[in-house]
């Protein structure tokens, strides 16, 4: 006599995450309070840090522009969450050529705006557009969706790696041209990310970076200012006193909030002493404002906003194109984050790169949110996307 066992049914993958304890739209709901949570801090610390020795009209400004750019960020970000997934796919060759035609513009005398002699941004009737920024996202997306085309191509150097790799061939130079040699290293630094998690061959990656070495080198001994960047930073660890003026005065801020802090906003290197104290420099100020517990509670922060993002993509299958891009986008913005922490500790040399969510700037907030936009957009289930 034989026994049978009932067919169980298969679960969804909605249903395993109930199972783990928590289900699809409370994980998404976890990295959103993360998220706020960082936001919040980011608007407080603006305020404090755009705070100068001579009160005026100037530092209102700098919070209310700020909130400005938070809103259209916000809504930026509800109008990506609101896209099927399929979309992104489908969009990615036509937002990085539109990327393209903004990066080549920004060049044109009469289009691009030139600053301290780097011309990045385009100027218009009341805002200012970074096209740099846009490509920290339309970059690694087509370099996800060509992973995906060309999964069994990979291996081959000329069907495979080379069409992967386009995308990096075309918008690098032209963020070097602007010049932006730390936007740059980022975007590479992002595409790396999504190689990596989309199983491009590992001997590619040594051999990337036997290219890229001496390509950096190039760069970087172009502009005699960026030399100068990396031989400070070089002094700075040789003898406190031969560091770079910015350098210093980060490290000095840092020292002077000790373990507690000073206390919110009444902290004294922001008052003229600290250059860029709500922009390159904000973590500096966290620092000495709420002392070493302030900056390892942001750490936490950073971590669980890790830990949160794992959490929503796990049930996706790992060659999944949406796997692929959400995974790049989530882990693009901590490591932009840990790069700026790196800058105002002296690890790295001075980059111009945003704190996500907490810098002051209109482009790198607006374009941070508008990712975790596309991370809801990615997550959303099949069930959703087609009611």
């Amino acid at each position: 006599m034989s026994v049978t066992t009932p067919t169980q049914p298969v679960a969804s993958s909605s249903e395993r995450l109930e199972v783990l304890g928590l289900t699809h739209s409370q994980n998404r709901s976890m990295l959103l309070l993360v998220v706020s949570i960082l936001v919040g801090i980011g608007v407080i610390m603006v305020h404090s840090a755009s705070i100068t020795s001579r009160p005026t009209d100037v530092e209102q400004v700098y919070l209310s522009r700020h909130v400005i750019f938070l809103t259209v960020g916000i809504l930026a970000a509800v109008l990506c969450g609101q896209l099927p997934a399929s979309f992104w796919h489908r969009a990615a060759p036509w937002l990085f050529m539109g990327t393209l035609l903004l990066l080549a513009a920004v060049l044109v005398p009469g289009i691009g705006t030139k600053v301290n002699g780097a011309r990045r941004w385009i100027r218009l009737p009341g805002f200012s557009l970074q096209p740099s920024e846009l490509a920290k996202i339309t970059v690694p997306l087509l370099i996800c969706r060509l992973l995906c085309n060309r999964r069994h191509q990979l291996t081959h150097l000329i069907r495979g790696t080379v069409p992967v790799l386009f995308p990096l061939l075309i918008a690098i130079p032209l963020i070097v041209l602007q010049p932006d040699l730390g936007t740059s290293l980022f975007i590479i630094l992002g595409a790396t990310v999504a190689l990596f998690i989309g199983g491009w061959p590992k001997r590619y990656f040594l051999a990337g970076a036997l290219c890229a070495v001496p390509a950096v080198v190039g760069v970087v001994m172009w502009k005699p200012y960026q030399l100068k960047r990396v031989t400070g930073l070089l002094a700075t660890w040789a003898d406190i006193n031969q560091a770079p003026y910015q350098l210093k005065q980060s490290l000095t801020t840092m020292g002077a909030g000790g373990v507690e802090g000073v206390g919110l906003g009444q902290g004294w290197q922001k008052l003229s002493f600290l250059p860029e104290a709500n922009t390159d420099f904000v973590f500096a100020v966290v620092g000495e404002e709420f002392g070493l517990i302030g900056t390892v509670a942001l750490l936490l922060c950073w971590g669980f906003f890790c830990w949160a993002g794992l959490r929503i993509f796990r049930h996706l299958p790992r060659t999944d194109f949406r796997f692929i891009f959400g995974m790049t986008l989530l882990l693009q913005l901590p490591l932009q984050a840990m790069l700026n922490m790196a800058v105002a500790t002296a690890i790295v040399p001075p980059t111009g790169i945003p704190h996500p969510f907490l810098s002051y700037g209109g482009g790198s907030l607006v374009v941070s949110l508008a990712a975790i936009g596309i991370v809801i957009s990615l997550t959303r289930t099949d069930e959703q996307e087609r009611s």
